[in-house]
């Protein structure tokens, strides 16, 4: 076996890694994927030198690359295949960043994010500054390379954007210049788009306003809502960082400016922007219910209690209607009008009540035919 620099030997003709501890003895791979944060398959030899850093929030994702990276990632499950992918692609990550646990349900217990609990079972330490801009220290002793984010959910300071000298990158879930801002797969949703993607872009003290290194498309299904795009808006970065990451490193990405005529910016959703706009045509109401779903859920007023709204789909576009009404509520359908046509609801759920879909809420309520929703 060939000792190398972080303790780990590996057999030039096996399929297996072998690590030794302090004592020269070998561990097995649960004790390996523990002890280095990475687990590499079919006869890779270990990468020295090759440490990455992550950092992780509730939606970004960063990366350091080559001697040592970061890795900043927010919480939906797209940022977790991002690390794993690298971890199985034979990044050691050192550290990961998330935004501080949160309460979660009825019961507000601390859920870690998904990023976090990858990181935990590799072994890899977490840090989770409650503002990055006023706590960055740790990320100086780390001495990282490269910075790379993922809708990290926090503004980065210059100070951070200063310490790796390979710069920092993010990972911009749109086809930049378009959406730049906190939320561009949910406007992507929302606007009722059939193509977004993610973008490779230079970290500058501008928002989003960095050089584009690449692109990737993905295609936006008619039954996609911001959920599942999340989704595919993660296996997209996966797959790009892992196509890009080498070529970046090895300087041979120039990057293109972004043409600011062409730029569209897409804010923080805000709490008030759940309740369903008053007058919205069919496929405006079936692409804000898209754009509001699975998490927080769009609603409307039904005798003055949330009534969420997960999923509908255009019925009838060829009448007018002045309100939001219920004109049908039976087994066959759950009819609301909109300003030019009708909607089917799918998915609801009432203030004080389990999501469902249509006939099992219809089945438990007789008397709104006829109701008007606000």
């Amino acid at each position: 076996y060939e000792k190398a620099d972080a303790g780990i030997a590996f057999d030039g003709d096996a399929d297996r890694m072998l690590a030794v501890d302090e004592c020269g003895n070998i561990v097995d791979g649960d004790q390996l994927m523990a002890i280095c944060g990475n687990y590499m398959k079919a006869q890779g030899k270990l990468k020295k030198n090759t440490i990455v850093v992550t950092v992780m929030t509730n939606l970004g994702f960063s990366l350091m690359g080559k001697k040592q990276g970061i890795h900043v990632e927010k919480t939906k499950v797209g940022d977790r295949y991002v690390l794993e992918n690298m971890l199985e692609n034979g990044y050691n990550i050192v550290g990961v960043i998330a935004q501080p646990d949160k309460p979660i349900g009825r019961k507000k217990i601390l859920e870690p994010v998904p990023t976090k609990k990858v990181a935990l079972k590799h072994g890899i330490p977490v840090f989770q500054p409650y503002k990055i801009k006023l706590d960055y220290e740790f990320l100086k002793e780390l001495k990282p390379d490269l910075i790379i984010t993922l809708a990290y959910g926090q503004i980065v300071p210059q100070g951070v954007l200063d310490i790796p000298p390979l710069g920092c990158i993010n990972l911009h879930g749109s086809l930049l210049p378009k959406y730049r801002g906190a939320a561009p797969i949910q406007y992507a949703i929302k606007n009722g788009d059939k193509i977004t993607g993610v973008t490779l872009m230079e970290m500058i003290d501008k928002m989003d306003a960095g050089k584009m290194y690449a692109k990737k498309t993905i295609a936006i299904s008619d039954d996609d809502n911001s959920s599942s795009l999340f989704n595919k808006i993660g296996e997209c970065a996966k797959e790009l960082i892992l196509e890009t990451l080498p070529l970046y490193l090895e300087g041979k990405l120039n990057g293109e400016e972004q043409d600011e005529s062409l730029v569209s910016f897409c804010p923080t959703i805000k709490p008030e922007e759940e309740h369903i706009p008053p007058c919205l045509k069919t496929y405006e109401f079936v692409n804000y219910v898209r754009f509001l779903a699975d998490q927080p859920g769009a609603y409307l007023l039904l005798d003055d209690l949330k009534f969420k709204i997960y999923k509908a789909k255009v019925y009838s576009n060829n009448k007018a209607y002045d309100n939001y009404k219920i004109i049908q509520a039976d087994k066959n359908g759950l009819l609301l009008t909109c300003s030019d046509g009708v909607v089917q609801l799918l998915e609801i759920q009432k203030q004080g009540k389990n999501r469902m879909d249509y006939k099992s809420f219809v089945n438990g309520e007789k008397d709104i035919l006829g109701k008007i929703l606000q």
